[in-house]
């Protein structure tokens, strides 16, 4: 094989922690539902097809916390299949009402596809898709990564226990689920500042990834930018993003999504069709809503009511198209520094997860695609995880990434701006006298353990990143300042009543209900003493 480079495709698969069993249905539930049925059943079914054919690949993910501990609930388990069979009810309704329609293949091809995920979810998994996960990772095809618990935005946390609570307790939550200790980590955000490579070290973990200006702002500057990574003086390695192969999926004017012949997101048959026709798949309040069948393409800068008919075929032709261009790209880039650096550089790849299907619904089959083309029809590139990378790759450069994200600017404005920075002076005060709370209540047993594992679990809630980012860009701004301030309320009612010595029981089953992510937590892992979480 005459290789010339590595290629790091990484996907860091996350949603928020949302959950109403005090609720029939619910909005925001449906983030879930989505991307099950649109990006990780389909990204599984690739992965296992391409095993099954002993196609080479190596993919990175990253599976969050809160996404592995909603994939793993029962009551959204149940509520994911009346959703799924309830759509599959729907399609089988729209293939006979669109025939001999410009719309009948997209009805034929949305009611192929969510029976294969019936068959996914039910026959194949028994709704614990966390374990079709596990297997791919032990058969060494995916290295699966860990994030902050909640996706908690570490930099920004004033006080440094409660960042490393964050990080531990995602690191033994990442064993309770895959059998093994996480190798890695994905930042919340990837966001960065000196410090929080000490927190790592500390937990065991080996490699986290960085915005491309963090690791090109190091001290000194590494030798070869982002194309290797660099061992922070902590011994924990930094991964840096390219840009280049990051433009061609993500830019908005030139990335591959926008094409107009793929599948238009915002245009749905849940404002498009007849209201009593569309009612029964709602939700009981009857608003309409997006219900996931599209049959339209984006066709250009046009009104979404001049969209032009969608043509699945064509789609995914261009989706192989564009595969290969991409592997052409990659290609040329490492021929290119490999010349310039005398060593073969590894090209690292970061994309959210749920753009591969859920934004771009061709994102899986682009996937696919590069896989195999890569496997069959080239040398120069070979994909490869950052644990093997490190592993054949042991020395490389000491160096101190800089402040950074992967935020708009690239700095920390999205999550700490005048739509949220009211939320930190409170997330601060809450942190502190959860560590209070821990160091005070070292031997406690009971209700009153009880309570303390509650208060840390709403700390944690309360401290995702999802919300301040709500807040920023507008989407959801209610529902996340709601999400705020219910967890603070219940966090401080909780923390008034174990000063008090006045536990209200009966209101703690009820938060214990709601709100129950980390079931085997230990509260412990706030005190001064860093004793390592619990597991069952």
């Amino acid at each position: 094989m005459n290789e010339r480079g590595q290629l790091c495709l990484v996907l860091h698969a996350h949603l928020p922690y949302v959950r109403h069993p005090e609720h029939e249905d619910f909005l925001e539930e449906d983030w879930l539902f989505e991307g099950i049925t649109e990006t990780y059943l389909p990204l599984l079914d690739m992965m296992t097809r391409l095993v099954t054919e002993k196609v080479n690949f190596r993919l990175t993910m990253s599976l969050t916390p809160p996404l592995c501990g909603m994939l793993s609930d029962p009551l959204l388990q149940s509520r994911y299949r009346r959703y799924l069979y309830k759509l599959i009810d729907l399609s089988e309704r729209e293939v006979h009402r669109t025939k001999n329609t410009p719309f009948a293949a997209s009805a034929a091809m949305y009611l192929r596809k969510l029976t294969r995920c019936r068959q996914q979810y039910d026959d194949w998994y028994r709704g614990n898709i966390l374990q079709a996960f596990r297997q791919l990772q032990d058969q060494g095809v995916l290295e699966i990564i860990t994030c902050a618990a909640t996706h908690g935005y570490l930099p920004l946390m004033a006080h440094e226990q409660a960042a490393r609570a964050q990080i531990r307790v995602a690191a033994d939550d990442y064993q309770r689920h895959f059998g093994r200790r996480p190798r890695g980590i994905w930042l919340a955000e990837c966001a960065y500042t000196q410090g929080v490579d000490k927190l790592l070290a500390e937990a065991g973990l080996r490699y986290f990834f960085l915005e491309a200006h963090g690791l090109l702002y190091a001290r000194p500057r590494p030798r070869y930018g982002v194309y290797a990574p660099v061992y922070c003086p902590t011994g924990v390695a930094a991964f840096g993003r390219d840009m280049e192969s990051a433009h061609q999926v993500w830019s908005g004017d030139t990335g591959y999504p926008g094409d107009p012949r793929y599948r238009e997101f915002y245009r749905d048959v849940g404002y498009d069709l007849d209201y009593d026709y569309i009612k029964p798949f709602l939700h009981n309040d009857g608003v309409r809503r997006n219900v996931g069948l599209k049959y339209h393409k984006i066709t250009g800068r046009v009104a979404l009511n001049a969209k032009e008919p969608y043509n699945p075929d064509e789609a995914r032709e261009l989706a192989a198209a564009h595969a290969g261009n991409f592997m052409f790209n990659r290609q040329k880039q490492v021929e290119y520094l490999f010349g310039l650096l005398k060593k073969k550089p590894l090209v690292v790849s970061m994309y959210d997860a749920e753009l591969f299907g859920h934004w771009w619904y061709e994102g899986p089959d682009f996937l696919e695609f590069l896989f195999r083309k890569l496997h069959y029809d080239q040398t120069d590139l070979r994909t490869i995880t950052p644990s093997e990378y490190l592993q054949e790759n042991p020395d490389n450069q000491l160096a101190q990434p800089e402040m950074s994200s992967w935020g708009d600017k690239g700095y920390y404005e999205v999550w700490l701006n005048p739509s949220n920075d009211w939320i930190y002076r409170h997330l601060h005060k809450a942190a502190e006298r959860m560590i209070e709370l821990a160091n005070q209540n070292a031997g406690a047993t009971g209700v009153r353990e009880r309570a303390l594992n509650q208060a840390a679990r709403e700390l944690y809630l309360a401290q995702s990143s999802d919300w301040a980012f709500l807040m920023t860009v507008g989407t959801a701004t209610t529902y996340a300042q709601k999400r705020t301030h219910d967890h603070l309320s219940r966090f401080t009612r909780l923390y008034e009543q174990l000063q008090r010595s006045a536990i209200d029981e009966n209101q703690l089953a009820e938060m214990e209900r709601r709100d129950n992510i980390f079931p085997f937590l230990d509260y412990r892992v706030f005190s001064n003493g860093q004793r390592t979480v619990a597991l069952s």
